[in-house]
């Protein structure tokens, strides 16, 4: 018998908890229901009896383990003396002899612990009388260790602390993962008394497919032993729709022998730790959302480009759709300044002009749904049209109020689409310059509070950013309006020469430079042809280019060589910077503190007078790109790339203390003269050598129409256009006819003024200019007696045919001719007076050998006739 219950308690471990052995009958299991490792192998009970001699009798193997006597050394010894002190002995025959009697009996006995050294212990003992077959009277004792007694107690307070107690749920699931126990805690989340829940399973608690997560966790916890922590699940209390998060932890729960008895559940609530942390994942999100709009937005000087990036930034990062609306006067640039506000922080309304009913152009819009239509308040609108807000809807009160509005639903354009919309207005320096629409659709995260104040500060960031852009295209308006004003207006004309001209500004992104052309008109039919580059962008830029450009038309009009142009303009480069002008930027030098508050201006150009007549063309450079001279194609010959003209560069205008160069070139009949900017020829994406080498080649072909030239180099070489601004400047040489010119010595004799009127007058007639003749023959002969009378050496007079009648008279005096007014008795002295009331102009200028005085007289029909004439009272004011 003693084995039956070892080989029923190794059938159950070796079977799965809840499966039948086969062949085993239900007799056999309720037989084997309390096998080894119940509680009473827990509290080690003992038993031992005593005969009607007082004397042991029986002894038990638990009594052996317990007292540490076998059987041959207790049976049939006094229990009382066996394990009872002396001083207690007596005491202990008494209960003995009470017990035989027939009195039941319980107390306390101490006795030596068995390998205690000595030590003692304590039994809980309880005595029951029994008679024998004879009748006698005998007793039967059951002994219990105290101190295992003690641990079970302990043992259960603690569980019931810990299960009853404890502030969280707590459950324990048998092996048919139904609930056998539920603690107050739970019950108090999930309704009704603890002993309720008892036989209820998770499906009772949890939705399907939460619950079915959590069952199928606990039969993996139950089948392979392994814990499950934090095991994340959501559902709602009985009675309530508010999503609930608890983290559960399941671990196997074993009996005295090991065998699995079911799973132990201990469920936390974490429904605030979870939205904490969704809290923190949100201003996470959001931070990390307003430092890339810091980064991204505001990176381009153009509005559209600027509103675009907002989107960028904000779709899908903070919602599905958004779109973009800017005043249409914004965009036009009618806006000059922002309104100042109505009253402390109180942002004004829509800026001077713009009430906010004002159209507004959607300028951008984007989305995260595909084929998503724009949605939120207002009617659908295409990016680039214009349109109004309703009075009194979202957008309407958002323009009019500066503050965000929150609209539940998309409307009814929208559809189903659209769940939630913040209609933000754009401010900048209390101006409202637009508004912004972010829109989540069904299925996102509806906006709050937080996402209010995200959409207030990116909308503040963006309009800041679209207020400087409209600002800078202003300016960079205004930059460009000046620098096109300073340009020459139409295409230019010259003598011998056909010129065509190409200007292109950089693009709006890029600020306005400092390049120029201009194409001069001097004396003689002579031509300047000059090409500049300030260094630097902006509107400062721009007017340091219009004072130089000034600067050499008023240094052209005095007739200057090339390279004396440049250091009179190198000068006033220097003086540009300083309040006092070059002067004051000279001492500033000489003090580097006063030298550092002083602005540098420095610019390239260069500068190149052609001669009709000679067809040869006088170049100073200043630090600038050298010329492209292509020369004609000889008949039959093949076309040749251009040749940069060998000119000392010399220091850029503006640096100071370096002299200026000229060299004089022989341009043959046809050829091409090229002057240019770096921004034609130079790019960051190629160097400078293979610019110029494309440029060279672009012009081979010279004999094209000039027009057709300018363009081919436009379209063929890569100039990156917008990245600088490009001037292009061509000429090509013509030369005035010989028939054209008139050119003669004239001897140092008296008699060279009658032959001066005669080569006039025989001269005239030849180029049907008649009508001229008695003017022209007055005039040369004034100025030739001036040359006799002041003038040294021989005599060149030069008459030259273009546009107008121009007539040179040189002389080796280096002294120029000076107008002054005749008194009353002076008998000459009124020459020049004659030549500047009778001409269109007149003026004189040195030479290498001397000086030249010149006028110029309109041809028939340019001018009314009255130019020609005197009046009496022009006349008489020579003698007045």
């Amino acid at each position: 018998m003693s084995e039956i219950p070892v080989q029923a308690h190794q059938a159950r471990e070796a079977r799965v908890p809840g499966e039948a052995v086969p062949g085993e009958t239900w007799h056999d299991s309720l037989w084997h229901s309390s096998p080894p490792g119940s509680i009473y192998d827990y509290i080690k009970v003992a038993s031992f009896s005593i005969g009607p001699d007082g004397l042991i009798d029986q002894w038990s193997l638990r009594a052996e383990e317990l007292f540490g006597l076998t059987p041959a050394q207790a049976v049939g010894r006094d229990p009382v003396d066996a394990f009872m002190p002396p001083e207690l002995r007596a005491d202990g025959h008494r209960r003995v002899a009470g017990i035989l009697d027939g009195k039941e009996w319980t107390g306390l006995i101490p006795f030596r612990i068995p390998g205690g050294d000595g030590k003692h212990g304590v039994a809980e003992i309880y005595v029951m009388p029994t008679r024998t077959e004879s009748s006698e009277r005998a007793a039967l004792c059951v002994v219990v260790d105290v101190r295992a007694l003690r641990r079970i107690e302990s043992d259960l307070a603690a569980s019931q602390a810990i299960f009853g107690q404890s502030p969280f749920g707590f459950l324990l699931f048998g092996t048919d993962l139904t609930v056998q126990r539920a603690n107050r805690r739970f019950a108090t989340v999930f309704g009704g008394d603890a002993e309720e829940h008892r036989g209820r399973t998770v499906h009772d608690y949890l939705p399907p497919h939460e619950a079915d997560r959590m069952a199928e966790a606990l039969r993996r916890v139950l089948e392979t032993g392994e814990s499950v922590t934090d095991l994340q699940i959501t559902g709602a209390a009985p009675g309530s729709r508010e999503h609930r998060h608890w983290s559960i932890n399941l671990y196997r729960v074993h009996g005295g022998t090991g065998r699995p008895v079911g799973v132990a559940g201990l469920g936390t609530d974490v429904t605030r730790r979870h939205l904490a942390a969704r809290e923190a994942a949100g201003v996470r999100r959001n931070l990390a959302l307003l430092n890339e709009a810091g980064h991204r937005i505001g990176n381009s000087l153009d509005l559209e480009t600027t509103a675009r990036e907002l989107l960028d930034v904000t779709v899908p990062g903070f919602c599905d759709l958004a779109a973009v609306d800017l005043y249409q006067g914004l965009l036009l640039g009618d806006d000059d300044r922002p309104a100042r506000p109505q009253g402390p922080g109180v942002p004004s309304l829509p800026g001077p002009g713009r009430a906010p009913s004002a159209p507004l152009r959607r300028v951008a819009f984007a989305s995260a749904v595909s084929d998503a239509p724009l949605s939120g308040p207002g009617a659908l609108v295409s990016v680039g049209e214009t349109h109004r807000y309703p009075a009194g809807s979202p957008g309407a009160l958002a323009l009019r109020t500066a503050r965000p509005r929150l609209v539940e639903g998309g409307g009814p354009e929208s559809g189903d689409l659209v769940q939630s919309t913040l209609v933000v207005p754009l401010v900048a320096h209390d101006t409202v310059v637009g508004l912004a629409q972010f829109s989540r659709t069904k299925g996102s995260e509806p906006f709050g509070e937080r996402d209010r104040a995200v959409a207030v500060e990116l909308a503040a960031r963006a309009a800041v950013c679209i207020d400087n852009a409209r600002l800078y295209r202003r300016e960079h308006e205004r930059a460009l309006m000046l620098q096109r004003s300073l340009l020459p207006p139409g295409d230019p004309e010259a003598a011998g020469l056909d010129i065509a001209c190409r200007y292109l500004p950089g693009n709006a992104a890029t600020e306005v430079g400092g390049d120029w052309f201009d194409v001069i008109e001097l004396p003689g039919h002579r031509t300047a042809l000059v090409v500049g580059d300030v260094m630097g962008r902006g509107l400062r830029a721009a007017v340091a280019m219009g004072e130089l450009r000034t600067a050499v038309r008023t240094l052209a009009l005095l007739d200057l060589e090339p390279a004396e142009v440049l250091t009179a303009l190198d000068e006033v480069a220097r003086g540009l910077g300083a309040p006092g002008g070059s002067q004051q930027a000279s001492r500033a030098a000489l003090h580097s503190r006063d030298a550092d508050r002083s602005e540098v201006y420095l610019a390239t150009c260069v500068y190149a007078v052609y001669d009709p007549v000679t067809r040869r063309c006088t170049i100073a450079n200043a630090g600038h790109m050298p010329p492209v001279l292509v020369e004609p194609v000889e008949e039959g010959g093949e076309p040749r790339p251009g040749l940069l003209l060998e000119i000392p560069p010399g220091m850029p205008l503006g640096v100071g203390g370096e002299p200026f160069e000229e060299v004089e070139v022989e341009l043959p009949e046809g050829a091409l003269l090229a002057l240019y900017t770096d921004g034609l020829v130079e790019s960051r994406d190629h160097p400078l050598e293979e610019g110029l080498r494309g440029l060279r080649d672009a012009l081979a072909d010279p004999a094209r129409p000039l027009e057709e030239v300018c363009d081919h180099v436009l379209n063929t070489l890569d100039t990156r256009h917008g990245e600088d601004d490009i001037a292009l400047l061509m000429a090509r040489v013509q030369g005035l006819p010989v028939d054209a010119v008139g050119d003669w010595q004239l001897p140092r004799e008296a008699r060279s003024v009658g032959r001066a009127r005669e080569l006039a007058r025989a001269k005239l007639p030849a180029w049907g200019l008649e009508g001229l003749l008695d003017t022209t023959e007055l005039l040369v002969s004034e100025l030739v007696t001036n040359a006799l009378r002041y003038g040294e050496g021989e005599i060149r007079l030069r008459l030259l045919l273009d546009r107008t009648l121009v007539c040179e008279v040189w002389d080796a005096n280096l002294v120029q001719p000076r107008r002054r007014r005749a008194r009353d008795t002076d008998e000459g002295g009124r020459g020049l007076q004659l030549v500047g009331l009778l001409s269109a102009g007149w003026g004189t200028r040195r030479t290498h050998r001397g000086k030249t005085v010149w006028f110029e007289l309109p041809l028939p029909g340019a001018v009314a006739e009255s130019v020609t004439e005197l009046s009496a009272e022009q006349l008489l004011s020579m003698y007045g």
